[in-house]
């Protein structure tokens, strides 16, 4: 039976926090240790704060590309311009709608910048991705003695809403590739690669939500899998395999 555990009771985190041990102390005194099978879910947000991936709109200046693409897509052009630093490609654009390939190469919304949660900021406060989100899930990792994923929310293409997913894995396989193995009819399978790393982010999203519920980590117990240790870049589609663009 898989379980879904919510953790409440974190402070509220700064930049400059010492996360990996914070989250640890805090496991330890509520005496919820992860055990074997468990995978603890820390959403992106609280990684950046501690990583302090702040920045101030109100210092980012313009490029003209930045404010050209601003009109096209009626959006601010400090804003605009933290997007193109953040990304590799613009993907696709439209009034209201900037869609790029982040610098970790995720595709996503604005590049993955965020206002929510962020506490009293008169609106010039803005959270970016973590630099390197799997070295983060590694050092929680090590800190707590277990398989971390770091999440964030994301659209889909042809689908509407978010949901989590992986964005940094550590201690556990990204992907479970169940091609060749049989079906329970004798079939062998040939397409099986289980993203295993997004449905367990997915799952955890679940106890997070998105808005004033404040559970920024969770612990998904009761799940078996075996496999070597991978990465979230396990889970990017390559280039080559792109039909879509």
């Amino acid at each position: 039976m898989i379980q879904i555990i919510a953790i409440t009771g974190l402070p509220e985190i700064k930049p400059g926090d010492r996360l990996p041990q914070i989250i640890a102390k805090h496991l330890d005194r509520e005496e919820t240790p992860l055990l074997d099978g468990d995978v603890l879910v820390v959403t992106q947000k609280i990684v950046s704060k501690a990583e302090n991936c702040f920045v101030d709109l109100r210092s980012v200046r313009p490029s003209p590309e930045a404010t050209a693409l601003a009109k096209e897509v009626d959006k601010d052009a400090a804003l605009v311009e933290l997007v193109l630093r953040e990304s590799s490609a613009v993907v696709r654009k439209a009034p209201g709608i900037l869609i790029t390939r982040h610098r970790l190469g995720h595709v996503m919304a604005n590049a993955g910048i965020d206002a929510s949660n962020l506490g009293s900021n008169n609106g010039y406060k803005l959270l970016l991705l973590p630099k390197n989100p799997d070295l983060s899930a590694k050092k929680i990792s090590k800190a707590c003695g277990g398989a971390v994923i770091i999440s964030d929310s994301f659209g889909r293409p042809w689908r509407m809403g978010t949901v989590n997913v992986a964005i940094g894995v550590a201690g556990m396989p990204a992907m479970l590739d169940q091609r060749g193995s049989k079906d329970r009819d004798g079939r062998i399978m040939q397409v099986t690669n289980f993203a295993l790393a997004d449905a367990v982010a997915g799952a955890a999203g679940l106890a997070m939500g998105e808005g004033a519920e404040g559970i920024p980590a969770c612990i998904i117990r009761g799940l078996s899998f075996e496999g070597a240790a991978q990465t979230s870049e396990m889970i990017l589609r390559p280039h080559a395999e792109d039909l879509f663009r």
